[in-house]
């Protein structure tokens, strides 16, 4: 689950908006409050934060969001349970709060508006409160034994990886199996793999290097492993071409039907690429030696 939270100055327009019937909004927490609409809920507010006057941010908006999976499975009466726990965590037991479920989305999240005015006229410290809001959804997640912002982070991360290596092996596959010898066939190929090569075009209009898109996810072609540059890529299908020196490798390319001039920095990362597959070559077979 993730919370987060700010403090606002427009709070009817906020309350209105969480009680927008569009959205098939439900309450699901209210607390200090005998309203039965938005009008009369911000009038409720107000007659607070009249003991304040110098304070102008004086509603605190919060969003609680658990995980799709979470909160297509959580009730009203869960919902209103975990808002509950977080206006403690919060210590915002003694103030004016009121809080929706919106399910208008395939992610069923909540919007609490809780008054930044005591009753003692004092506002609530609203310090680091993004941070903070973070820290108590994390705790309510866990003592609900909900899904966790950490939990959801490591679950992308360990995808990412997984995606990352599906890339590679693909695109080794291709090289090894089909040895491209132009930059459309190299994208031919890996689409047909289900892999979206996507060339990155400057401001100059000059060809400077690619990105890699599949399951959803889009790197860099460096972030997806260090030898699947730009300029590695251009080396192997110049090689495919029979093109060993860095000398004949042209700064143009070819790419669906147009010529694009390629980026200094990429033009160079070819010419070092071939430069050490060359080096490479020769020792491997011994020549010179």
């Amino acid at each position: 689950m993730i919370g987060k939270g700010t403090s606002i100055s427009h709070t009817g327009t906020s309350i209105d908006y969480g009680w927008n019937q569009e959205k098939d909004a439900e309450i699901v927490f209210s607390q200090h409050l005998a309203g039965n609409n938005p009008h009369e809920i911000t009038e409720e507010f107000k007659l607070i934060q009249e003991e304040n006057t110098r304070c102008q941010k004086n509603t605190l908006s919060f969003i609680l969001s658990p995980t799709q999976e979470d909160g297509s499975n959580l009730s009203k009466q869960q919902l209103g349970e975990l808002t509950q726990k977080f206006i403690k965590e919060m210590q915002l037991k003694e103030r004016q709060a009121i809080a929706f479920v919106h399910r208008d989305k395939a992610h069923t999240h909540v919007h609490l508006y809780v008054n930044r005015i005591g009753f003692d006229g004092k506002a609530y410290n609203d310090s680091f409160i993004g941070k903070r809001s973070q820290l108590a959804a994390e705790y309510v997640a866990k003592e609900m034994g909900l899904t966790t912002v950490k939990e959801v982070q490591l679950e992308k991360e360990l995808n990412s990886i997984q995606v990352r290596l599906e890339i590679k092996n693909i695109h080794q596959r291709v090289m090894e199996t089909e040895s491209p010898k132009t930059l459309d066939s190299y994208i031919k190929a890996m689409k047909e793999r289900n892999v979206e090569v996507i060339p990155t075009i400057n401001r100059a209009n000059n060809l400077q290097g690619f990105r890699f898109q599949y399951h959803g996810l889009n790197f860099k072609a460096s972030e997806v492993h260090r030898s699947i540059s730009g300029g590695k890529i251009m080396a192997q299908l110049s090689q495919n071409k029979g093109i060993a020196k860095p000398i004949k490798v042209d700064k143009s390319v070819q790419l669906l039907g147009k010529t694009l001039e390629m980026s200094t920095n990429l033009a160079t990362s070819i010419a070092k690429n071939i430069i050490k597959k060359t080096i490479k070559r020769a020792i491997d077979t011994g020549i010179g030696f």
